[in-house]
């Protein structure tokens, strides 16, 4: 039996792995999305608080675990879907 760990928690654990990979501003990591062609998006780890990002964290874990094809963070969700999320969430 499992211990089974917040998102946030499981999050942090991830962008852990990837913040310091290519030319990502500190406090910043960077996010595969899209559902084909995956495209790359810089987002502030602050977003790692919000719930409406923590559900998008939870449906990359349960489609990749952490073992994520683009290297990085990768989101399984329409690019356009992403943007509008975020552009609601406050860094």
């Amino acid at each position: 039996m499992g211990i089974k760990m917040s998102p946030l928690i499981q999050g942090t654990r991830i962008l852990r792995r990837f913040t310091n990979s290519g030319s990502v501003p500190q406090g910043h990591c960077a996010v595969y999305v899209g559902e084909s062609l995956k495209k790359r998006f810089v987002v502030p780890i602050s977003y790692l608080s919000q719930p409406l990002f923590q559900d998008l964290l939870t449906q990359a874990q349960e489609q990749f675990g952490f073992d994520h094809p683009m290297g990085g963070l990768t989101i399984p969700c329409k690019e356009d879907v992403f943007v509008d999320l975020t552009s609601r969430l406050r860094s």
